[in-house]
């Protein structure tokens, strides 16, 4: 079962990826995390990308896809996987889609975690982190026990520039320009399915439970 998790940043969509990975016994694949394995192994990937992420630029299509390429050719994905963060735009998943078909495999499910633009500002805005543990609250759904404090370690939590109001809009307009249109390309495939994001993280969890079988 090879699953493509698609919603805009703060969507939810990677605490989705985790569950259904963990429910259906597959890697979960995210991007972000094969960079950070490539770059601390040392690889002649990791050590371009590092390149790109070093001058916060985005990592090229396609060497990104060679670096997931990398992962799913692994044997822990023999059964499927479940891909969070990539594809990023249509000639992204036009070249996934291409060298999965000369493989003779193909993503079954496209899942669209669906959430209104001003709930993920407000989700987003809502989120602490702390800087020396990196353990995560929301001062509305998980607050600390003490505003504003680790419950792990008792360092000051803040609030990361990546979550402020004004960046989270940023990240929206490009994730609608870029990522947007991937919902046409896979309806086109038929493998399009949408879940309500704004429910509870199980009743989101469930509706794509039913989906999946």
């Amino acid at each position: 079962m090879k699953i493509i998790m698609l919603g805009a940043p703060g969507a939810g969509k990677g605490t989705q990826a985790k569950m259904i990975a963990e429910k259906y016994r597959v890697p979960h694949v995210s991007t972000g995390d094969i960079f950070r394995a490539n770059i601390k192994n040392g690889t002649e990937l990791g050590m371009e990308a590092k390149k790109y992420m070093d001058q916060g630029l985005l990592v090229p299509d396609e060497l990104t896809v060679k670096i997931l390429l990398d992962r799913v050719a692994q044997p822990d994905c023999a059964d499927g996987y479940v891909l969070d963060g990539f594809p990023r735009n249509i000639p992204q998943a036009e070249v996934l889609d291409k060298a999965l078909s000369e493989l003779g495999e193909k993503i079954d499910y496209a899942i669209d975690v669906d959430v209104p633009d001003e709930n993920i500002v407000r989700r987003m805005s809502g989120r602490r982190a702390c800087l020396s543990c990196g353990a995560t609250y929301h001062i509305e759904h998980i607050p600390p026990k003490k505003e504003g404090i680790c419950d792990k370690c008792g360092q000051p939590l803040v609030l990361r520039d990546d979550d402020k109001p004004e960046t989270v809009q940023n990240r929206l307009k490009v994730y609608h320009e870029q990522t947007q249109p991937l919902i046409d390309f896979y309806t086109a495939k038929g493998v399009l399915r949408t879940v309500d994001g704004t429910k509870s993280m199980e009743d989101v969890f469930a509706s794509i439970v039913e989906i999946l079988g």
